[in-house]
């Protein structure tokens, strides 16, 4: 006897169930896949910018004109070239290019002839200075010899001073004096302080244009170079309530620094500073000296035709070593 057996069937509500645990499952699966695709792509774009991302270019230029110094820049230009994030440029290349403009060893730049050295030598940092070694004779004591060297590392890219240092050591000789400078250049914690350095400078520049695209930068006029002009052009320049003297600091006495430092001021119409930059730097603590000095001012605000106006000034600092007691 045959037996038709019918298949079996599942309830409604069986089937609905499944239906859910496989949305579930499949829910889940995607989930996982996506971050895991995520993930993957992430790790693939790091590893193309640290295969993509260029060293860093600086140049060395000597450090003075004195044997010393000479000796001090390719020490420093050698410790440096084993640093992994920079590539230091050929120095008789350097030497070529900056001697080729014009460049006579300045340690004191504005910022466009900052820039202009640094385009000229095709960097995008670069460390000028100088380098001595002097015989001292104190009122009291024995003599003794000081080598020192003033080192500023500027950005090529806005001419801006990112660090300064002055190593300076004593010693009985000569000899001895110098020999402790040339460790200290040679150093790896000297290496490292101005490698993290260009990094960083590197990192705030890049950040500040992302910035100043995404935002823009107000547009405010410049002062005439003189009053005669401006009155030609119906202007009345801003007039500080009292004036200032930046302090000469111990950095700079030591040092014994003479430096020009100018500044970038902007004005509201009210006459009060709301931005500060250094257009020359000098280092040694006069530039920090100048804009504190700036900020505690207070100004007559400029008028056109007799109406108040913001305005961007020039302010220009002399500094000159305070006569020994």
């Amino acid at each position: 006897m045959l037996c038709n057996e019918r298949p079996s069937q599942l309830h409604p509500s069986q089937i609905s169930l499944n239906k859910r645990n496989n949305q579930v499952l499949f829910t889940k699966f995607a989930t996982f896949a996506l971050i895991a695709l995520t993930i993957l792509v992430s790790a693939m774009l790091t590893v193309a910018a640290q295969v993509t991302e260029r060293r860093l270019s600086l140049g060395v230029l000597d450090l003075g004109e004195t044997p010393v110094g000479r000796l001090a820049a390719e020490k420093l230009a050698a410790n440096l070239k084993s640093a992994a994030n920079v590539s230091v440029q050929d120095q008789d290349q350097i030497r070529a290019a900056a001697r080729g403009a014009g460049y006579a060893g300045s340690i004191n730049l504005s910022l466009e002839e900052a820039r202009q050295l640094g385009s000229v030598l095709g960097s995008d940092f670069f460390l000028v200075g100088d380098a001595q070694t002097l015989r001292r004779s104190p009122s009291s004591g024995s003599v003794y010899f000081e080598s020192y060297a003033s080192l500023f590392l500027v950005s090529a890219r806005t001419g801006r001073l990112v660090l300064w240092d002055r190593p300076t050591f004593e010693a009985a000789t000569a000899t001895a004096a110098e020999s402790l400078l040339i460790a200290r250049l040679s150093s790896t914690e000297l290496k490292e302080h101005l490698t993290r350095s260009i990094q960083e400078a590197h990192s705030l520049e890049r950040e500040q244009r992302q910035l100043s695209h995404a935002a823009g930068v107000p547009i405010i006029e410049e002062a005439p170079d003189d009053e005669k002009s401006a009155e030609a052009e119906g202007l009345r320049l801003p007039r500080p309530y009292r004036r200032f003297t930046p302090a000469y600091p111990e950095s700079a006495a030591k040092a014994e620094a003479e430096a020009t430092v100018d500044v970038l001021v902007d004005l509201d119409a009210e006459g009060e500073v709301t931005r500060v930059e250094v257009a020359r730097w000098a280092g040694f603590g006069l530039d920090e000296s100048t804009i504190e000095t700036v900020k505690r001012l207070h100004f007559f605000p400029a008028k056109r035709n007799g109406v108040a106006i913001p305005l961007r000034v020039l302010l220009r600092y002399n500094f000159r070593k305070p006569p020994r007691e």
